[in-house]
């Protein structure tokens, strides 16, 4: 099956950059990194201005009613930004509410979502992942109880889809009684990561949240894998353009053959990648028989090469590679928390060897 970009498509990619380059500069990033109160809300306002809250969401409820292979794209671009603000829960509530919720959800939701009035987070980790010990949330009786941990935006969001261990959906208001958030420390300073505690927490179940999981869980792969691509083509471009300033024994170090080999091998390890990216958010779309496996592919795989990459990067540039003020490990640390978000590498081939037979 044969796909391509639109004009359309990169001009919203580019448009998002330019954005991104005012709105969301390394100055504000690092900012954002060192102040664990502020929520990026500036950041925010000025992509819902862009419209990338609607991103999913029919034209009836005020989005743009555009394709998973879009919002793929526009993750891209906010991984090569290290955006401090988190794009899941802007795509996955949407989808869950379509997936999932009735029309009078959806009425209800969908609107204010698109308009960017309210922020949405999504705790899926314990049921699509595994969960830690002590975590993990079991519903009955219409009360949600126990714990969701590295919820991205979840310490703000005034909507939470809350995945239970049995597989079902359930929405929970922002101030509902019995709700408890705290902040988790990481190593990626440009998203906050939320633990929710809930303690008989009135929740409204999706009425098909079971057969929803799977397919918010390969958006979810999708997503993560589009913001990894994006963050590993600014840590290759930057060891380029370090290598080509850097002066050792009267010459740039980027004249060096072993030099040239790093760059060269990381850039023949990622550029595979943009194809597996763009086909697994396309086929999310356009060929749902195949993906799951796709998006299971490109996680685990982005996973592993962002690893090589972001290591190699580094090295091009020495001890430099490691201060704040040239900001290499705002990328370092994001790749290494998407590695492990919805499911680390090993986990993501475990269920592909499921979906294929392989394994029990």
């Amino acid at each position: 099956m044969d796909f391509s970009l639109t004009d359309d498509q990169r001009m919203m990619q580019e448009s998002l950059s330019r954005t991104l380059a005012e709105a969301a500069p390394l100055e504000r990033v690092r900012k954002f990194a060192g102040d664990p109160a502020d929520r990026g809300a500036d950041v925010w306002a000025a992509l819902t201005d862009f419209g990338l809250p609607g991103i999913v969401i029919p034209e009836a409820y005020g989005g743009l009613n555009l394709t998973l292979l879009d919002a793929a794209l526009m993750a891209e671009a906010l991984g090569r930004a290290v955006t401090p603000v988190s794009f899941l829960g802007a795509v996955l509530a949407p989808l869950a509410l379509r997936l999932a919720g009735s029309v009078e959800q959806q009425d209800r939701w969908l609107p204010r979502l698109a308009s960017g009035e309210v922020t949405a987070a999504i705790a899926i980790s314990e049921a699509v992942a595994g969960a830690r010990d002590g975590a993990g949330v079991t519903a009955a009786g219409g009360k949600l109880t126990g714990k969701a941990l590295f919820v991205p935006d979840g310490l703000a969001a005034d909507l939470l889809i809350i995945a239970d261990t049995g597989g079902g959906l359930h929405l929970v208001e922002g101030g509902a009684a019995g709700l408890a958030r705290e902040i988790m420390t990481g190593i990626d300073q440009t998203r906050r990561m939320a633990e929710l505690t809930f303690d008989q927490v009135a929740a409204e179940p999706l009425a098909s949240g079971q057969g929803a999981l799977a397919r918010l869980r390969d958006a979810g792969w999708i997503l993560l894998a589009a913001d990894t691509l994006g963050g590993c083509d600014v840590m290759i471009e930057k060891a380029v353009a370090y290598a080509k300033e850097r002066r050792q024994f009267g010459r740039v170090i980027g004249s060096f053959q072993a030099v040239k080999h790093l760059c060269a091998e990381m850039a023949a390890e990622l550029e595979p990648c943009r194809a597996l990216v763009w086909y697994a958010a396309y086929a999310f779309d356009a060929a749902p028989q195949e993906s799951s496996l796709v998006a299971a592919h490109a996680k685990a795989h982005l996973s592993e090469v962002s690893r090589f990459i972001a290591r190699t990067s580094t090295e091009v540039h020495g001890g430099m590679g490691i201060t704040d003020l040239l900001g290499l490990h705002f990328w370092f640390k994001r790749v290494g928390l998407n590695r492990q978000l919805l499911g680390g590498p090993e986990r993501v081939r475990a269920l592909a060897a499921q979906m294929q037979g392989l394994t029990a």
